[in-house]
């Protein structure tokens, strides 16, 4: 047996597969401690612990702690005269006329930051050994009377030459053996003193409140009788075995959205698609990403609370359109929802938990479009009456009928996740309206339609149980190690071959790594450089094939560069004069055992008729299950198609099939298949 659990922000939701049978659960998570509602799920499964050979898990609980700031209590060590590299930050201006514009604020104080008397040159070479007598002048009372439970280690151009970091590491662990240590040169070995900075820090940051509650959760796993592999999914789309994550806490910051992603790539490519938007809306937000040629785009830096995280990382965009996202009247008297949100705690007002304030869920119970009798297969009770009131006083401000009031908050909803899938799509040189959306989630099935007709999409494709699609997809996901170095090479003559040799070296250590977490599989690798123009600030990805590598030229370098950046911006070639390698990035992947496809008993019964308030008009719907589509050969909008942990939204003028694999696909009239 295999199971897959994923926390998110409303749910928590567990996906077995045994001998090619599937078993789903779907609980309310429970913030304040995220172990406690995966260990709800696991008994609402009934599972037979010792039977399970595989555990995938997803948390948020790194990217809250940062979120919250309420992760450890660090240090920060930096080379002398680097003490404010991390208020410094970059100088550009997010909101430029905000006249109280801050800068993020780091996770670490100045007056936690400590210079240490030592200089590495970019090259790699030693300017100024390592003062370790004035190192233990200045950190030994700081560190024994500052209350940290962490230091992070950050020395100028650490990339280049790990030696100094290690060091003073060494220095650490012998004086301080209760520290958790972080260095820059085991996080990101790329140069951008302040990116590989704040990394550094948010790596520390997180560390010591991931393994605690790694630790708590695989005690708990223990006491009921689970003895096989417990692994925790990453943000670059793969997993790996928890000891790996505990020296490295900041890989797994977005594991819930990574996860979905895998899910929706491999049911979506048993219907035939590869070039796929996936759209994970969720109780507290929304995740879109691009995949094409059924591989998700993965960016080397992202983001959380406006501080850079240089990770590989699914290019996944979130906005604050979930079901528990609160709808609002700002000053102006506009109609806004999120980015603030219900969660699980207490909730929508419909679920009766002392939430008041009117959210996205309340919103489709108001106008029609979840049935309360329904929800979650009939399993959660649902208080229409509570939606109704909580919607009520601000729809009399706006002088709105109660279901106009809600439409028009769906309505705002889709618009932000229009929004969303341009900043992934159109703004990477990519047309949405080549691709087919993918939705999943509890709530997400319910707006892709409305959203794939404001971007051009005629195809939607939503596979079965998407509402635990999430955790599907942790079970789908390969174990993958990521391992990205800076080396600037001129591409001329001889950069194939050094291409090659940095590649072999880093493949090599892949395959040490796998080793070391037990992993018994061959890697494949997926290779990517990290170019530009001779001249230029920034550098964009370009993939190679590791087969290829051998056989690898200059112009062919330079050709891939070329089409990777017209793609991107428009322009380039060769009269844009000289390109160069900035870093060498790989991927070790090895995919899990033969999975059976995510399958769906529709048992539910559909045997009445249903109103809904769309686009402004009461529409009567169809109410129907997938058995139902199944055995009509398809079905016509406007139709709600309920299955236990979604449902899904045909407008009029779009007709819905269910192919062999469980899959709805919900195509425009004329769209082609």
């Amino acid at each position: 047996m295999r199971v897959g659990v994923e926390v998110g922000g409303t749910f928590t939701d567990l996906v077995a597969i045994e001998d090619g049978q599937v078993r789903i659960a779907k609980v309310p998570s429970v913030p304040s401690a995220p172990d406690e509602g995966a260990l709800a799920a696991l008994k609402a499964a009934d599972l037979p612990m010792d039977r399970v050979d595989d555990l995938v898990h997803g948390s948020t609980v790194a990217i809250n702690a940062i979120l919250e700031r309420k992760g450890a209590p660090i240090a920060f060590l930096v080379t002398r005269g680097f003490r404010d590299l991390l208020l410094l930050q970059r100088h550009n201006r997010r909101q430029i006329y905000d006249l109280f514009y801050g800068k993020p604020a780091p996770v670490v104080g100045r007056r936690d930051t400590f210079e240490i008397d030592e200089r590495i040159g970019p090259d790699g070479a030693v300017i100024r050994p390592l003062d370790t007598k004035h190192l233990t002048e200045t950190l030994t009372s700081p560190l024994a009377k500052g209350g940290y439970e962490a230091v992070a280690i950050c020395l100028l151009n650490g990339y280049a030459n790990p030696a100094h970091e290690r060091a003073v590491a060494a220095w650490v662990a012998d004086h301080f053996p209760a520290l958790s240590i972080t260095c820059s040169c085991d996080v990101t070995r790329e140069f951008r003193e302040y990116e590989r900075a704040s990394t550094t820090t948010i790596a520390a940051y997180v560390q010591p409140v991931t393994d605690a509650y790694i630790s708590r959760f695989a005690d708990s796993l223990e006491k009921i009788g689970f003895t096989g592999r417990f692994s925790i999914m990453q943000s670059n789309g793969g997993h790996l075995p928890a000891a790996a994550i505990s020296g490295n806490a900041v890989s797994s910051l977005f594991s819930g959205p990574a996860a979905g992603v895998n899910g929706a790539i491999r049911q979506a490519a048993l219907a035939g698609f590869k070039e796929l938007i996936t759209l994970d809306m969720g109780g507290t937000s929304t995740d879109v990403c691009v995949v094409t040629g059924g591989r998700a785009d993965l960016s080397s830096e992202t983001e959380v609370d406006g501080l850079p995280i240089r990770t590989p990382a699914l290019d996944i965009v979130t906005v604050g359109a979930g079901g528990g996202s609160i709808v609002w009247i700002d000053d102006g008297d506009m109609l806004r929802v999120g980015p603030r949100s219900a969660g699980a705690d207490p909730g929508p007002a419909c679920y009766a938990r002392g939430g008041t304030e009117p959210a996205i869920t309340d919103t489709h119970i108001v106008r029609g479009s979840i049935r309360p009798e329904a929800f979650l297969g009939g399993a959660m009770s649902i208080d229409s009456a509570a939606a109704h009131a909580a919607l009520k006083p601000h729809a009399d401000a706006l002088g709105m009928a109660l279901e106009e009031f809600a439409d028009s908050a769906i309505r705002v909803a889709d618009a932000n996740i229009v929004r969303a899938i341009q900043l992934v799509s159109t703004e990477r040189g990519r047309d949405p309206r080549d691709y087919v959306l993918t939705p999943y989630g509890g709530a997400g099935p319910l707006h892709a339609v409305r959203v794939a007709e404001e971007l051009g999409i005629g195809t939607v494709v939503v596979p079965p149980n998407a509402g635990v699609l999430s955790a599907f997809g942790l079970l789908a996901a390969d174990f993958a190690q990521y391992d990205t170095l800076t080396r600037k090479v001129l591409v001329d003559d001889k950069a194939p071959s050094v291409v090659r040799d940095v590649f072999a070296d880093m493949a090599a250590g892949a395959r040490e790594a796998f080793a070391e977490f037990e992993i018994d599989a061959e890697p494949r690798f997926a290779p990517t450089l990290e170019m530009r123009y001779v001249g230029q600030a920034f550098e964009i990805q370009v993939a190679l094939h590791h087969d290829s590598l051998d056989t690898l030229t200059a112009e062919e370098l330079a050709a891939r560069f070329a089409e990777a950046h017209i793609q991107l911006f428009g322009f380039g070639g060769a009269d844009f004069g000289p390109c160069e390698i900035v870093s060498f990035r790989i991927g070790a992947l090895a995919p899990p055992s033969d999975l059976p496809a995510l399958r769906e008993e529709d048992s539910l019964d559909h045997g009445a008729d249903a109103r809904i308030y769309d686009n402004g008009d009461w529409r009567d719907c169809i109410l129907i299950g997938r058995t139902g589509i199944r055995d009509a050969g398809s079905v016509s909008g406007p139709a709600l198609v309920e299955d236990a942990t979604s449902t899904a939204y045909v407008p009029p003028d779009w007709r819905a099939t269910i192919d062999s694999h469980d899959n709805l696909i919900i195509r425009k009239g004329d769209a082609t298949p």
